[in-house]
């Protein structure tokens, strides 16, 4: 099927006002411009970038649909696209790029001029909304996608074709959580064999790097997190030792294991203020930091200005140096060969219905990942 003018309907979230619930409203998707593709969304995970949006965190404008974990199926594609078919299914990723600007060059697509000139608008980089009310009225898209719909329309090259044995639940979870936090380790900071590592939150994305500097041979990896939950799965997901920052300085664990020089990589996924302090002080010199998390874009930090010298590599990073095509293949065939756990990260799965009280569980730290299901 073509996008030959020809218009779609769906349910989705919309949030119309900040600080209010979402509602299940009917919107029209389409016409399809040359290059889109429609995706029938199979799942689509809550994020604490979504949380942000909706407590007004975040600038966007609204009326928007939220949502950027998102798998589905093609549904129909637009002239031009090529390498996709009608029920492949695909992991959405947040990132489209030109090609062909100053960083995309550099492969840097995470600062792809139109990429970061379009962001503001919500929309695609032609301007043209893809989107709209039951009214008529335009809608916006969060970060390209706005996966929180039975469908959502993007150009093909976000719609990175994966196993269809993998299952839907897991597969959203690739496009941003694991994404960044698995590239992190491999990507960014590339860790080599028998270095060790710290990780500052055992979220999904700190989970996610874990697994990541299992992967890549790191020989002692220490996980800090409050919650015993989640140093559980931490412990579970390839960590050595456990770390409850509340009782226990990451930094000073760091040094006891190391005869005093600390991680020779600290990767930061909690996003407070003291997991950034303690991620610099925690780093040995010459060791690389990266920061994951993140505060508001206008707070301030203060930093012990000796923990930051000594040759250390601060790195901040928002998806991990992704490669979606190449990356999001490679971490399903890892999943489907029990090299990878996505399971561990999905603490509830919800109707669209339900979305409000999954934000609601989200906020209250009761959720590691919730995960809409629409098939």
């Amino acid at each position: 099927m073509a996008g030959d003018g020809q218009r779609f309907a769906g349910r989705a979230a919309v949030l119309r006002r900040i600080g209010t619930p979402m509602a299940i409203e009917r919107i029209s998707l389409g016409p399809l411009a040359p290059g889109d593709v429609l995706v029938r969304v199979t799942a689509a995970s809550l994020c604490h970038t979504d949380l942000e949006v909706i407590e007004g965190q975040l600038g966007l404008l609204l009326p928007a649909v939220l949502g950027h974990e998102t798998a589905g199926t093609i549904a129909a594609l637009g002239e031009g696209v090529t390498g996709l078919g009608l029920g492949d299914p695909v992991v959405l990723s947040w990132n489209p790029h030109c090609g062909h600007c100053f960083q995309c060059r550099r492969a840097q697509p995470i600062l792809c001029d139109s990429y970061l000139a379009n962001g503001p608008k919500a929309g695609h980089f032609d301007g043209r909304p893809r989107l709209a009310c039951d009214d008529g009225g335009p809608l916006h898209q969060l970060m390209y996608l706005g996966g929180f719909a039975e469908y959502v329309v993007v150009p093909a090259q976000q719609a990175v074709p994966v196993p269809a044995t993998l299952p839907p639940d897991r597969a959203c979870l690739l496009g941003c959580a694991v994404m960044t936090g698995f590239g992190a380790a491999t990507h960014v900071a590339r860790i080599e064999w028998g270095m060790t590592v710290l990780v500052i939150g055992a979220g999904a994305v700190g989970l996610a790097a874990i697994q990541g500097a299992r992967l890549a041979g790191a020989g002692r990896i220490i996980a800090a997190d409050p919650n015993p939950a989640r140093r559980a799965i931490a412990e579970r997901a390839g960590a050595t030792s456990l770390c409850d920052p509340a009782t226990e300085d990451p930094a000073a664990l760091a040094k006891s294991l190391t005869a005093g020089r600390g991680a020779d990589v600290v990767i930061e996924a909690a996003g407070v203020a003291a997991a950034f302090r303690a991620s610099v002080e925690a780093a040995r010199p010459g060791g690389q930091v990266v920061w994951l998390g993140k505060l508001g874009v206008n707070d301030e930090m203060g930093f012990r200005w000796g923990a930051l010298m000594q040759e250390k590599r601060i790195t901040r990073s928002s998806y991990g140096g992704a490669r979606p095509a190449e990356d999001f293949p490679a971490m399903a065939e890892a999943y489907l060969a029990g090299r990878l756990d996505l399971d561990s990260l999905i603490t509830r799965r919800i109707r669209l219905d339900d979305i409000n009280e999954g934000f609601a569980a989200l906020k209250r730290g009761e959720a590691i990942r919730s995960v809409v299901m629409f098939a």
